[in-house]
């Protein structure tokens, strides 16, 4: 038996790129199927998790899949504004607390999250440094972000201008970092945490600038009439808040009709919820209430429907490659006719040369199988790791 396992071996190393393009189709024939299931299972985990934790999610009438997909994951496009009236409509209830979101802005690629302190408490998030928000300006950023762009407590990071060809004065904001969040695992990690205040000075609703009562401002000034004075286009609006400049930041408006995108609606009780539900049935309604676990498992019944078309197509896919495989095998045979005859005239019986060619396929077959199991391990282990990289 040991010299067939060693012809056998003998064969297959000379032969290594045929052995070795057979123990691949062999290795993707078995795991395809194996493993799309387990990242399909997988990838519904993760998308059910956060979405199961969330309460209720109120949002301007539109697709509650892409209010759900923005609030929760800071993906797809921003849904339409709706006003912090409208949170504050919620609190006034009584029915549950209010987590207003504004996710409009990104910095360098990563989205800004405009919100209150509350968040920290709902989303159960610890800083591995630093420490929380306290005033304007200031941002906390996700483990992720803080990784990649290599930033710490102290330094600073800026807004991106949704244009290149922003003509409508706003600037960029330079925010100092106070914080890094322990990583969690989830979406909050690619965030940079800020207060709803910060986002709407990004927004423009609000800005700084030169005291213009003092001698050195003198030159910006066009007209004093009385105590009101009239500046000029040289006074600079501020693009960053420090202690020095943050008591000349004020808003415009009133803040009750300022944008939010999204509201995190945390009952107090199932009873608290159904009702709040229930305030925001009324065909006239601006605004509308989901629940993200709902709207998720719908979602996946639509994903899982392709995914068994998707596997369907791969089993039939690696039918037809095993098909092909046995065709080689068989092809090889026969180019292999005056190797087999000369093992005859040598002395090797029908059985033996039978168990040398069998080995062969044997060894292939099991290298294949073996290589597919490692596969399959190694997504079971680390696949949540590569869907929150590549999709979350």
């Amino acid at each position: 038996m040991r010299d067939i396992l060693y012809m056998a071996g003998r064969y297959l190393v000379y032969n290594r790129i045929k052995t070795t393009i057979l123990i691949l189709s062999i290795t993707l024939i078995v795991f395809l199927p194996s493993g799309l299931k387990i990242l399909m299972g997988q990838s519904a985990e993760s998308l059910t998790v956060r979405a199961e934790a969330t309460p209720l999610i109120i949002g301007a009438k539109g697709s509650p899949l892409e209010l759900v997909l923005n609030s929760l994951y800071f993906e797809s496009d921003t849904p339409p504004a709706m006003t912090f009236a409208d949170s504050q409509r919620v609190g006034d209830s009584g029915l549950a607390t209010a987590i207003p979101l504004y996710t409009r802005f990104k910095a360098r690629g990563f989205p800004i999250v405009g919100t209150t302190l509350d968040y920290f408490d709902f989303r159960e998030l610890e800083l591995s440094s630093g420490r929380k928000i306290a005033v304007v300006g200031e941002c906390v950023l996700g483990a992720e972000v803080a990784t990649r762009l290599k930033l710490e407590p102290g330094q600073h990071i800026v807004s991106s201008p949704e244009s290149v060809f922003d003509l409508a004065g706003v600037y960029p904001l330079k925010m100092k970092v106070v914080g890094i969040l322990a990583p969690t695992g989830t979406p909050d990690d690619r965030m940079v945490l800020i207060d709803l205040k910060t986002a709407w000075i990004i927004e423009g609703l609000a800005h700084g600038h030169q005291d213009m009562s003092r001698p050195e401002a003198a030159a910006g000034v066009l007209k004093r009439e009385g105590n009101n004075v009239i500046a000029n286009a040289s006074v600079m609006q501020y693009n960053e808040i420090t202690p020095d400049n943050i008591d000349s930041f004020h808003f415009h408006g009133d803040t009750s009709d300022f944008p939010i995108t999204a509201i995190i609606a945390v009952p107090h009780n199932e009873k608290a919820g159904t009702l709040l539900q229930g305030k925001y049935l009324a065909d006239d309604e601006r605004v509308q209430i989901v629940k993200p676990s709902t709207v998720m498992n719908e979602l996946l019944g639509t994903i899982l429907t392709v995914q068994n078309y998707v596997v369907a197509a791969v089993v039939i896919i690696g039918f037809t490659t095993l098909i092909t495989t046995v065709l080689v095998f068989m092809l090889s045979l026969r180019l292999r006719k005056r190797e087999i005859e000369a093992m005859h005239r040598i002395g090797g019986s029908k059985v033996r040369v039978f168990g040398l060619l069998s080995t062969e396929v044997a060894v292939v077959l099991l290298i294949g199988v073996a290589g597919a199991g490692l596969l399959t391990a190694m997504v079971s282990q680390f696949g949540a790791q590569l869907i929150r990289l590549f999709i979350l």
